[in-house]
């Protein structure tokens, strides 16, 4: 069968390379895509623009969808997801990955959100929110500092301030309420407790009707826990960036932790996807804080992340289409995951200057011999195909692309992501030394 994935990130790349891994998919159409779909095996990019099929007033997705004979879809970003690209997609007669409009709210607002964790029982940390720039300002001064401010919108990836003091907090507000650094996303503020820990992610296959709730077969199975390492520098150091490279999984995250994840937090979200009636069958992300008092949910993602996509996605021991399908079909509860038993690490490379301002159209090198001899993969970000007809690529994001790598051990994992990485080249390249290194977690701990 014919499927079309609509993103253009490494988590795209890297959904689309796993997807062509199945006998069961003839061709995968990405819309619009990047230069590593560009390249990659059964794919093929295609933008809206140059499509003349598309009739005035379609929907372009569902256009090329039925152009090219497509029989499901998945939704990679969370702003098609939250502005209902998934019920077009159904009301078309594809059957689609990814959350409908209702229940990617979950994401798309964090006031929706918490509210949603504070009623099902979510272990959370405690929070308010604000609609009036002032009641926010007195709010953190009564409460002090370290204290988390966060726009309520979508962001990308720059409405979460943590503030270690209480003028950086009263500074967040005003940025984002006052100042409009983050558009309408900053209209309104969720602020909440500071927790102290070490972050993980963990990602997970969500297939939930009303019609399967009833059957019985509504579920979530979650994936091997990876983290992300958000920090810019070694160390976790500097700026917060969209993620500088992922590992997975995780020797500091025990079977009991695990459980605890499970009784606290994924199953008081099943419960509640379930009694809201949500259609929800694709992937939800738990972004998770391991505490002294267990773990706390700070964030749900109604999609796959991204870097941890690309730590996680490879160690897949599975038909990933199979599972998909699965999804679709009321039979994840029946699915059998198997996972490899080794590790998987993925530094990011970056331009110069990010997060901040960049240089784009920088040409791309990769010494394809050396990559080879590593045995990592790269998954593309931020880059588009060149000008020659040979797999070249240029840089067109601040994160550039992910290296990642097996090894039977995590020592193993690393050195081959890093023998990989010295393979590509390209003008003001940047990436972390560290990432999956002690003392490189993002961490609760100012």
């Amino acid at each position: 069968m014919n499927i079309i994935v609509v993103g253009s990130g490494g988590r795209e790349h890297t959904i689309c390379w796993k997807l062509a891994q199945s006998s069961l998919v003839d061709k995968v159409i990405v819309v619009p895509g990047n230069g590593g779909t560009a390249y990659e095996e059964k794919c093929q990019n295609v933008n809206p623009k140059e499509c003349d099929y598309i009739k005035d007033g379609e929907n372009p997705y569902v256009a090329i969808a039925k152009h090219e004979n497509c029989r499901m879809a998945v939704i990679g970003p969370e702003d098609p997801l939250a502005e209902g690209l998934s019920d077009i997609f159904w009301d078309a007669d594809i059957p689609c990955i990814g959350p409908k409009k209702a229940a990617a709210q979950l994401e798309a607002s964090k006031d929706f959100s918490k509210q949603f964790m504070k009623k099902y029982g979510v272990a959370c940390p405690f929070s308010e929110t604000f609609v009036n720039k002032e009641a926010a300002c007195e709010y953190i001064k009564k409460q002090g500092a370290p204290i988390v401010v966060k726009a309520d919108g979508l962001a990308a990836g720059k409405g979460v301030v943590v503030a270690a003091t209480v003028e950086q907090a009263l500074n967040a507000v005003e940025d984002m309420m006052g100042n409009g650094k983050v558009g309408d996303a900053g209209k309104k503020l969720v602020i909440e407790e500071y927790l102290e820990g070490v972050e993980i992610s963990v990602l997970a296959a969500v297939s939930v009707t009303p019609e399967y709730a009833v059957q019985g077969s509504a579920t979530i199975v979650p994936f091997l826990p990876a983290r992300d390492h958000k920090r810019l520098l070694d160390g976790a150091k500097g700026p917060n960036t969209g993620g500088m490279g992922a590992v997975c999984p995780l020797d500091d995250v025990t079977d009991d932790t695990m459980a605890q994840f499970d009784k606290d937090i994924l199953k008081p979200t099943l419960e509640g996807l379930i009694k809201e009636r949500y259609d929800y069958r694709g992937f939800i992300f738990f972004g998770v804080m391991l505490t002294k008092t267990g773990p706390k949910l700070l964030e749900y993602n109604v999609r796959l992340g991204d870097p941890e996509t690309q730590a996680v996605l490879p160690l897949m021991n599975f038909d990933f289409t199979s599972m998909c399908t699965s999804i679709l079909n009321g039979n994840l509860n029946k699915f059998s995951f198997e996972w490899k038993p080794g590790y998987q690490v993925a530094p990011v490379v970056v331009s110069g200057g990010y997060p901040e301002k960049y240089k784009k159209g920088c040409e791309i090198s990769i010494n394809e011999k050396l990559l080879k001899a590593s045995g990592a993969k790269i998954f593309v970000a931020g880059a588009v195909p060149g000008r020659r007809d040979e797999k070249d690529m240029l840089t067109s994001g601040g994160r550039v692309l992910a290296c990642s790598a097996y090894g039977d051990s995590f020592k193993e994992a690393w050195e081959k992501a890093y023998q990989g990485i010295t393979s590509v080249k390209f003008e003001n390249s940047f990436y972390r030394k560290d990432i999956g290194l002690p003392g490189a977690a993002e961490s609760g701990k100012l």
